[in-house]
């Protein structure tokens, strides 16, 4: 049964700004049994990633709506998922057989298309790794910009019902809001001195590849850390440096890997701030505190479980299970629980996803090969299935 209705769907065209308008975002009910390698995962690994979102869902108000208005119906309030979380919060830790006892009892799995089309990318990120210290020298030239005071992010849905979910970034300048600079004007001189430096960083590369991840953890002389996320961006698109490369044969399609384009970067250091420049959006952090990189939930993300996702289909906080392949090697399949957790400037439709592996380099490197072919099954709570069918 296709919980889906045209109403629904033509709103969520609109708000995810993503395919034809003929397209069909569908949510068909399947039994835990119909999910390839349900039994073979370790279900447990996956609930404390839960558990933070948990954390998230209870303290709203009941009848927060956990997703847009067009999916209301399946993602429910904050009261719907109430009990699940409740019923978490006693399970005991490491027993796989209760955890999938658990997700069987108190949710119903879904399997997402879209246009009849079940089948989407699944690419990964992770959180970099950068050498750093709190004021310029001669090794640390790289700045990394705290959010300036200029900035302004406009939620347009505060002034009308017709833009709810858009939002527009600009820069308040003699009163107006303008457009606020790109990265290439933000990166010159004349802008350079106005803007708040959070800290400086050795090596460019690594500078441009936290821009894209958002979120890294930077080591001081004296062998500390400190772990910084994203604050908020300058309001202009993502654009695929990736895609620039390969059009410009700068790397090849074997080798059309975030480690791949590091290491250009690299090695051709005036060439590469050329194609910076033509990054447009730019990234502002902060300094994070806690266990671990935070994502768009307000929670640190758990390597392997957690995953970004399009707010326009997926809540933030729902559970998921992921089935797709292992970064480079489309024949062993990569499939487990995970939770949406966070979101992304390139992580946009339905089905649709991005991974978050953890920190260091051999993160880094599983990462940045993900680009797999795969599909996902969204689990909500068995309460809201009634409730859903009968609305549309």
């Amino acid at each position: 049964m296709a919980l889906a209705a045209p109403a629904m769907l033509t709103m969520l065209a609109i708000l995810a700004s993503c395919g034809p308008p003929a397209d069909q975002y569908t949510l068909t009910a399947v039994a835990f049994g119909d999910l390839p390698g349900w039994r073979d995962d370790s279900a447990a690994a996956a609930l404390p990633a839960l558990a933070r979102s948990c954390g998230v869902l209870e303290a709203l108000p009941a009848d927060r709506a956990l997703g847009p208005e067009a999916i209301a119906a399946f993602t429910g309030t904050a009261a719907d998922w109430r009990k699940p979380c409740a019923a978490l919060a006693a399970l005991p830790a490491g027993d796989d057989a209760v955890a999938r006892a658990y997700f069987e009892r108190w949710f119903q799995p879904y399997r997402a298309a879209i246009g009849g089309e079940a089948e989407g990318l699944f690419t990964g990120y992770y959180e970099a790794e950068l050498r750093g210290a709190w004021r310029r020298s001669d090794r640390y030239t790289v700045p990394l910009h705290a959010r300036p005071k200029d900035l302004v992010d406009v939620d347009l849905g505060r002034f009308s019902e017709e833009w709810r979910g858009r939002r527009i970034v600009g820069q308040l300048k003699g009163g107006r809001l303008e457009p606020y600079p790109a990265r290439a004007r933000i990166g010159s001189e004349a802008m350079t001195g106005d803007l708040p430096v959070l800290m400086w960083v050795d090596d460019a590369a690594d500078a441009f590849v936290l821009h894209i991840q958002g979120s890294g953890r930077v080591r001081l002389a004296d062998d500390t850390e400190v772990r910084v996320g994203y604050a908020a961006n300058n309001g202009h698109p993502f654009v695929s440096i990736g895609r620039k490369m390969l059009d410009r044969g700068l790397i090849t399609p074997a080798n059309a890997s975030m480690g791949a384009i590091r290491a250009w970067i690299r090695a051709n250091p005036k060439a590469a701030g050329a194609l910076i420049d033509e990054y447009p959006r730019y990234i502002f952090f902060r300094v994070v505190q806690g266990a671990g990189p935070v994502g768009a939930q307000g929670v640190a993300l758990t390597a392997g479980r957690s995953l970004a996702v399009d707010p326009a289909y997926v809540p933030l906080g729902a559970p998921l299970w992921l089935d797709t392949s292992h970064p480079g090697a489309p024949d062993k399949p990569l499939r487990r629980l995970v939770v949406a957790q966070d979101i992304g400037g390139a992580i946009k439709g339905a089905v649709r996803g991005d991974l978050f592996w953890g920190t260091g380099e051999a993160a880094f490197a599983e990462a940045g090969r993900m680009k797999q072919k795969g599909r996902y099954f969204l689990l909500l709570p068995r309460s809201l299935a009634a409730r859903a069918a009968s609305s549309y």
